[in-house]
């Protein structure tokens, strides 16, 4: 693949003469309005949470029932 660009890939980077360099913090909230899924995560770590205390407590019972 090296060899597909070998034509470009030493060449400086391109700097234009007419815009400001953008920083960082800028770049990123340009794609901030794509980020349909916010709250996925606190969503997913509840589920789990739930998920976790029924198991527990399932397995919880089951270790009652075989005392008996």
């Amino acid at each position: 693949m090296k060899d597909k660009y070998r034509d470009i890939i030493d060449m400086p980077h391109h700097v234009s003469p007419k815009r400001p360099h953008m920083s960082l913090q800028d770049r990123a909230a340009q794609f901030a309005p794509f980020a349909a899924l916010t709250g996925l995560d606190s969503a997913m770590d509840e589920t789990a949470r739930r998920v976790e205390d029924e198991f527990l407590e399932d397995n919880y019972f089951d270790d009652e029932d075989k005392e008996d």
